[in-house]
């Protein structure tokens, strides 16, 4: 089992920036990639990043690219901030070796962080 525990979020204003992180616990030399995903108030879970923990190109979701950075030791840096980038910030582990978008191809999830940007 992995467990996995986010912290950094808080509330910031817009333009602001927030550096979120993932601290993993258990087997971790199991898990070989890992993500981001965020759910706003009233919507669905969406993707946000992901990267495989060896290194690699990272996938951003369009809405974050050039303002966030995912890495690979379980960091995700947002610049920049939003109004918009409010939500529930959680991250996930996959056993397996891809960079996916799909929530299905994650095993093990965080209980999750609020960012809250608002002025």
């Amino acid at each position: 089992q992995v467990q996995l525990v986010e912290s950094g979020g808080g509330l910031v204003q817009p333009g602001g920036s927030l550096r979120l992180s993932c601290a993993a616990s258990g087997r971790t030399f199991s898990t070989y990639a890992m993500g981001w995903f965020r759910q706003a108030p009233g919507k669905k879970r969406e993707f946000v990043a992901a990267l495989i923990r060896t290194g690699g190109r990272a996938l951003y979701a369009d809405s974050v690219t050039g303002r966030f950075t995912i890495s690979s030791t379980g960091y995700l840096q947002m610049n920049s901030l939003k109004p918009e980038d409010t939500a529930v910030y959680y991250c996930a582990a996959s056993l397996r070796m891809i960079v996916a978008e799909r929530e299905s191809e994650y095993d093990y999830w965080g209980q999750g962080t609020q960012v809250t940007v608002s002025s």
